[in-house]
């Protein structure tokens, strides 16, 4: 069974905690097990009475956090409505190469498929382009430290909108990739080498991380009157990264 942590539940929907490389949804035909899969057999009395998952939330194999469920098409309906309406908050903390200069910024560059506007080998790479759709993140430092390996912060991500790969794009595009991932790190080379290797001593070396440093910490939406929020502490592995690391006599919070 998948591995995973429940935060919170209600007739409505549920709420987990989704470890990293555990994949949302099967996909490509692949059996591997799945968080949706794992949710179904937790659920399994609600499932054989009519219960019709769906997953709010996606979030990347490799991106850990706050993943929200609807139980029944009546609640997805409604919470779709509340991320398009951009009435839920999403807070995510990223590991990052580097010191941003700025203690907070504002990210509006648009994205889009960057096969689309040039050439790429990658089909899911994203990138900043004048043609792309609007995409907006806001980020705050929130620790900086060093390791042997060079500087590094801790930052805090708030999507406004929600494109594919936007924050992941957005750190790029600053010159501050997240550690461990593969497609925004450089050039995509590092994850044409990772399908056609595995991992390897020579990423590891690059990428430091097997997975992309990025966890969805927080996410609240208004329901039922109220607002309701669910939180997930930093990952584990993205902890131990942090606090091997010496923190800067400046830095934030």
């Amino acid at each position: 069974m998948a591995d995973f942590q429940v935060l919170g539940e209600s007739g409505d929907w549920i709420v987990v905690d989704k470890p990293a490389p555990l994949i949302v949804h099967p996909a490509n035909g692949k059996v591997e097990p799945s968080l949706l899969g794992g949710v179904e057999i937790l659920l399994a009395f609600e499932m054989e009475n009519g219960a019709a998952l769906s997953i709010i939330t996606r979030l990347d194999r490799e991106t850990s956090g706050v993943v929200l469920i609807a139980k029944h098409r009546g609640a997805a309906r409604e919470l779709c409505r509340i991320f398009e309406r951009r009435e839920a908050k999403k807070v995510y903390r990223a590991i990052v190469h580097g010191w941003p200069e700025a203690e907070a910024w504002r990210c509006e560059a648009p994205i889009c498929r960057a096969g689309d506007v040039g050439e790429s080998d990658i089909w899911l790479r994203q990138t900043v382009h004048p043609s792309g759709r609007e995409c907006v993140t806001r980020f705050e430092v929130e620790r900086r430290f060093e390791r042997a390996e060079g500087r590094f912060a801790l930052v805090r991500c708030f999507p406004e909108s929600g494109r594919m790969h936007q924050i992941r794009v957005h750190l790029a595009h600053r010159g501050h990739p997240i550690v461990g991932d593969k497609i925004y790190s450089g050039d995509g080379s590092d994850y044409l080498a990772w399908t056609r290797t595995g991992w390897t001593p020579e990423l590891e070396a690059r990428l430091l991380l097997p997975r992309h440093a990025l966890h969805a910490a927080r996410l609240a939406v208004p329901w039922a009157g109220a607002e309701v929020a669910w939180e997930s502490p930093l990952a584990g592995d993205l902890q131990a990264f942090v606090d091997g690391g010496v923190v800067s006599a400046g830095a934030a919070g």
